[in-house]
């Protein structure tokens, strides 16, 4: 696999920063941590998080988006360890919401529309298990939801390829670093960004109008 390029898009203060905050300690979220008050909770992992964080923190009823590490074996890894591809995290996003204001099926369909689920272990320029798609849900209510969503995505053709998209319960996340969080918000202009994740907020505002807000979560 090659690493380079994710330092290169983020410059050399990010690798210092990935050293500096290695052993910064970062909550877990375990899987039985499904709801707090009315609001409940997603995890969604397709590719590098700097992008699906950034949708859903534009998505209607979402309170907060997180970017962080999921279901792997290891206690609070660091950026450098997950993308070695030796701890089975994947760069994933905790999505916070409202269900009176949006639905995990109206989520699922967000997070379909704005990555490729067809591709294992990759997402465009970006190769290894840590950018693998993938759905950790909370419970089983999720799960079946997640699969019957699935299925009818196969029925319909919706993709040339087979859907590659993990489907697991979630064991455990961990935030990401600081200079992780809200990464698309404060780097409007850096190149990775534009390329491939501005396009990402300009499809969800096309193509869902009724759950698109202008003002971001966070």
């Amino acid at each position: 696999m090659i690493r380079l390029s994710r330092y290169t898009r983020a410059g050399l203060a990010l690798a210092i920063g990935a050293i500096v905050l290695a052993f910064a300690w970062r909550p877990a979220t375990r899987a039985t941590q499904d709801t707090t008050g009315e609001t409940r909770t997603a995890v969604f992992a397709g590719g590098c998080f700097w992008g699906i964080e950034a949708v859903f923190e534009h998505t209607r009823g979402v309170v907060s988006a997180v970017s962080g590490y999921g279901n792997g074996d290891i206690p609070n890894p660091s950026y450098r360890q997950v993308t070695t591809g030796r701890t089975g995290y994947a760069e994933s996003v905790r999505v916070t919401y409202d269900p009176a204001k949006v639905n995990y099926r109206q989520l699922l369909q967000v997070f379909f529309a704005v990555h490729d689920p067809t591709q294992l272990n990759r997402q465009g320029p970006d190769v290894g298990t840590s950018y693998r798609s993938a759905i950790f849900y909370m419970n089983d209510e999720q799960r079946r939801a997640v699969e019957a969503y699935i299925a009818q995505l196969s029925a319909e053709g919706r993709f040339d390829r087979e859907i590659v998209t993990e489907v697991e319960p979630l064991e455990n996340f961990y935030e990401a670093e600081a200079y992780h969080q809200n990464y698309l918000a404060r780097h409007p202009n850096q190149p990775y960004i534009v390329r491939y994740d501005l396009p990402k907020l300009e499809h969800v505002k096309d193509n869902f109008p009724s759950l698109w807000r202008e003002e971001r979560t966070n």
